[in-house]
């Protein structure tokens, strides 16, 4: 069942913004997959059962793997591929479109939000998920871009939200 009130999204930032950029080794990055995991989880124990991901590089993506890696222990976990038009991934780099191939594969639902790119896709994708969940798991330094616009939106749609900082600093 996809209600509103069993499903939870998710928002994070691109490598751009994140202090490790592509390397998933760095430790910040591995714990930060670490708390998603925890907080999937946590959502599941708290009765939600539907997971959209926006689909985008970087947290989106490792959101998405966490969600379908708890799929695996609880089948009735469902994942949306919530897409904002369908060239997103023709521009990055060959092993993350490879990568977004095989998440998007894996989902359960595959919703695309608008049949071709335009300037506001991207936050009708935001509001699309927002507007479908009633908790949002965020990963956000606090910094302006469409994490932000995410979860402000859903603080005026009244979402519980789980926040996730980024950790700057490297663990010692």
């Amino acid at each position: 069942m996809r209600g509103r009130q069993s499903a939870c999204c998710f928002t994070g930032h691109r490598p751009g913004k994140l202090p490790w950029g592509y390397d998933e080794t760095d430790l910040r990055c591995l714990s930060l997959k670490a708390r998603m995991a925890d907080a999937a989880e946590a959502a599941y124990q708290e009765g939600y059962r539907h997971f959209l991901c926006g689909m985008a590089l970087g947290c989106d993506l490792y959101f998405c793997e966490c969600v379908l890696k708890l799929r695996e222990k609880y089948p009735d976990v469902t994942v949306e591929a919530a897409i904002p038009c369908p060239t997103q991934a023709d521009a990055w780099p060959p092993d993350q479109r490879r990568r977004y191939g095989r998440l998007v594969a894996a989902c359960d639902f595959e919703t695309l939000v608008s049949a071709s790119y335009t300037p506001s896709c991207m936050q009708r994708r935001d509001r699309y998920m927002v507007d479908h969940a009633s908790l949002l798991i965020a990963a956000f330094d606090g910094s302006p871009g469409g994490t932000r616009y995410t979860v402000e939106y859903a603080m005026r749609r009244g979402l519980e939200i789980v926040d996730l900082p980024i950790l700057l600093e490297r663990p010692r």
